[in-house]
């Protein structure tokens, strides 16, 4: 079993004690009402592009996204969030450097030992969650999680439709599909743009992703026989019936969002395993992205 397949499987019980752990970490974390930007890098500000849209859709404050290298940093936050398992990404370490003394922040990370613990102002360890593997998967579900059950938005389905993610099979002839499309509506837009990130990262795949209602104004046309639309989250109306009319091959998100991302990583390993490519050696790609 390579690291990622180990650390994919590990995500109930990670999930479950973020959740438990929430209050433990609230005074660190964003308070209703305060203006908040949360950034990462990678797969993290794909997280951090989720969690925004969570926050402020529970009404908890204006809430943006962005990846720490394009923070625009003469808007004024109350708090400045950053997701990072390594600590050490050249990118948000700048801007927590740059932020020091101007706007408070706070870092969810794996490793307090790294830089981040002293750059940031408070910090939120997911130890239990750290990784070996290059390709991110419970570290960042794992830390959303925590965000959720911060939000008091972690439904008591999320772990068990995390397991039955892991167990059930996936859907016949998709692991041979040539192409790969992910949707989103709202907070799962982030999720979506994750699960086509682990297609890219693990199994060099040509995966997209797209708000749902914005696949129909052009990127539909690349669905056909031997292509996958996934839908993480409720579908729009219709569309279901649109890409079948394709011939693509539909994926209907029926789990919860974030376990529904969960089966999307292990369709990246499956993918390259039927490639004969080693996800633990993605091509091109570091750990952390150190300049």
């Amino acid at each position: 079993m390579t690291h990622v397949e180990d650390e994919l499987r590990s995500q109930p019980e990670c999930w479950a004690r973020a959740a438990a752990e929430a209050g433990r970490w609230a005074p660190d974390l964003p308070r209703p009402g305060e203006r908040v930007a949360i950034v990462g890098c990678g797969t993290s500000s794909f997280m951090a592009r989720a969690a925004a849209a969570l926050r402020e859709g529970a009404g908890q404050g204006e809430t943006d996204a962005f990846a720490a290298s394009e923070f625009p940093r003469h808007r004024p936050y109350d708090r400045v969030l950053a997701l990072t398992r390594s600590g050490t990404t050249t990118e948000v370490l700048d801007l927590l450097a740059h932020l020091r003394g101007r706007t408070p922040t706070t870092a969810v990370t794996a490793d307090p030992s790294t830089p981040v613990g002293e750059a940031a102002d408070r910090v939120v360890v997911l130890d239990h969650a750290d990784e070996l593997s290059v390709v991110q998967t419970r570290f960042a579900t794992t830390a959303l999680t925590l965000l959720r059950a911060h939000l008091g938005l972690h439904p008591d389905s999320a772990v068990p439709d995390c397991r039955t993610a892991l167990a059930e099979p996936l859907p016949e002839g998709l692991v041979e599909c040539g192409q790969f499309t992910f949707l989103g509506r709202g907070w799962t837009v982030g999720l979506a743009h994750e699960a086509a990130l682990k297609m890219r990262e693990a199994a060099l795949a040509w995966a997209e992703a797209y708000p749902a209602m914005e696949y129909r104004h052009g990127p539909i046309s690349v669905s056909t026989s031997g292509t996958a639309t996934w839908m993480i989250g409720e579908a729009p109306d219709g569309l279901a019936r649109q890409v079948g009319d394709t011939g693509a091959l539909w994926v209907r998100g029926a789990l919860d969002p974030l376990a529904e991302l969960v089966r999307a990583q292990r369709l990246a390993v499956a993918v390259a395993a039927a490639r004969g490519l080693d996800p633990d050696r993605p091509r091109h790609l570091t750990r952390s992205v150190i300049l």
